[in-house]
């Protein structure tokens, strides 16, 4: 799919995601070696960005499995349609021929399939494949047990179908906000990559290519703000996706340029916590505003 490290940076680039010598590596061994590449960082720092833009880049399919406490692998992987067996039940019986209807219930006709079973199939399409496992951490560890199982060799057993095998792997993007360890089995087979917070260079290019129309001094004044920001002692420090989401605030607000009245009317674009925020008005606003040289 890519010759070279160069040509992953600049396909990113192209889809507008701003993409580090370091990242693009990353994915680029990832494709080559075909193995799953698990991204660590803050919550909206893209992570999961990555697993989108590599989608369209190679324009293929998004399979999304979004993890949350309880998941387990029926959901993640297969189901069998009820409904359907009974009805195929049902049509036998009023065939006279009720031993035919329950011996064909058990076939891929009557599957219901999940994100894991989708991408493991979705291959035989010739077409590329993006798995993201989102948010793996808010997952149990059972849950993160069976993953090994499946990314290892990227095959499942149906009991009364068999082994079903990925006729090409797809690309596994596995994210994590870190809100608990990963195990360090499932790390073993992962590429791995942290995602930081970005630096002002890097967002102020972010900046200029997600949001069009912004004009200069703001982008700067933005950018400078929230680097500021990520420097003062938040429960929970804003990321590239709040800085997108206010810098797309303040243009729909006809501002262009900040001064105290405007961040105070739209803090709540940029901290997601009553705590952080009264932190911010009573002690922290006039030093981040200082920092832009404004009063």
């Amino acid at each position: 799919m890519f010759s070279s490290i160069d040509e992953v940076q600049e396909v990113m680039e192209k889809e507008k995601y701003i993409c580090d010598r370091e990242l693009a590596t990353v994915l680029f061994l990832a494709l080559k070696l075909q193995k799953p590449l698990l991204l660590e960082g803050e919550a909206g720092v893209g992570k999961t960005d990555v697993a989108k833009v590599m989608t369209q880049a190679m324009k293929g399919r998004l399979i999304r499995l979004q993890c949350y406490e309880g998941l387990d692998a029926t959901t993640a992987l297969y189901e069998w349609n009820y409904p359907k067996q009974l009805l195929q039940i049902k049509a036998g019986e009023m065939c006279n021929q009720p031993l035919k209807g329950v011996e064909n219930i058990f076939t891929e006709e009557f599957l219901i399939r999940r994100p894991l079973l989708e991408a493991i199939q979705s291959g035989a399409e010739g077409r590329s494949v993006v798995l993201l496992i989102d948010e793996v951490d808010r997952s149990d560890e059972e849950f993160e047990a069976f993953l090994l199982e499946v990314l290892s060799d990227f095959q499942i057993t149906i009991p009364e179908i068999g082994t079903l095998t990925a006729h090409q792997r797809p690309l596994v993007i596995i994210t994590s906000n870190r809100t608990r360890e990963i195990h360090d089995a499932l790390k073993r087979r992962c590429l791995y990559h942290w995602i930081d917070y970005p630096s002002f260079e890097k967002e102020h290019r972010i900046v200029t290519a997600k949001v069009p129309g912004i004009n200069a001094t703001l982008t700067e004044q933005i950018c400078q703000f929230m680097q500021a920001v990520r420097e003062k002692d938040f429960y929970k420090k804003p990321g590239i996706a709040e800085t997108l989401d206010w810098a797309n605030a303040l243009i729909y607000l006809h501002r262009d340029h900040l001064d105290r009245r405007a961040v105070e009317e739209t803090l709540g674009c940029i901290l997601k916590h009553f705590e952080d925020i009264k932190k911010m008005k009573e002690t922290d606003l006039q030093s981040c505003l200082g920092a832009l040289g404004v009063g």
